[in-house]
């Protein structure tokens, strides 16, 4: 039983637990997610003794609904296609294109808690996705024929990194979608559009109840 597992299995309630809710511009997917993710975060670091990265797998981004949205109402962008969904956190969008009728799903994501997370939330939606941990961004996207990133230009190194394997990746014949709420790094004259919604925001720190999310592809 992984770390996590024992986590979700611990009895007691309050801000500083994982609880299994629907998520809410994707109420198809369930998902064990954080009442609070800094509250959690705190008790975690406390009980280990040591530094946690952050747990962005414990929250719903609306970079992620948005792009789950969009597969499970696009079905037929996803259905007997292989999958990769990258920087996956909680791994609704895998989930999602699981959902669909993707004939393989590989959720990757750097933080083995969102590993651990990925396995705990397919096994509660009876889905099949495969987690990993490696970093791949240096790498080529092999064997995909959907590449889904949701909330992946937060952050300036990252976004460096991403939208060159993003880009490899849809001239290896991938089809590549993103989905962004307006993060900082969003190389927006270097993407094309594909589709907007308008997400219920449940993110720390954010003051408006929905945010306009886009889905794009690279140029």
């Amino acid at each position: 039983m992984s770390e996590l597992e024992r986590e979700v299995s611990a009895p007691g309630d309050g801000l500083d637990r994982l609880r299994i809710v629907a998520t809410p511009f994707v109420p198809e997917v369930r998902l064990y997610l954080a009442e609070d993710a800094i509250v959690w975060w705190a008790r975690m670091e406390a009980a280990s003794g040591h530094a946690l990265p952050a747990p962005y797998w414990a929250s719903v981004w609306a970079g992620g609904q948005a792009l789950a949205r969009h597969l499970l109402d696009h079905p037929e962008l996803v259905a007997g296609r292989r999958v990769l969904d990258l920087a996956s956190g909680s791994g609704l969008v895998a989930i999602a294109a699981a959902l669909a009728g993707a004939s393989r799903v590989v959720a990757n994501d750097i933080d083995p808690y969102a590993v651990a997370a990925v396995t705990l939330n397919a096994r509660v939606n009876r889905v099949t996705v495969t987690a990993t941990g490696e970093d791949l961004l240096d790498s080529d996207a092999d064997d995909v024929d959907l590449l889904v990133a949701g909330d992946v230009f937060y952050d300036e190194e990252l976004a460096e990194r991403m939208l060159p394997f993003l880009r490899r990746a849809a001239a290896r014949g991938s089809n590549v979608l993103v989905g962004d709420p307006g993060r900082g790094h969003l190389p927006r004259n270097r993407l094309d559009l594909v589709a907007s919604y308008q997400v219920p925001t449940t993110e720390p720190a954010v003051d408006t109840p929905v945010r306009r999310v886009e889905v794009l592809r690279p140029r």
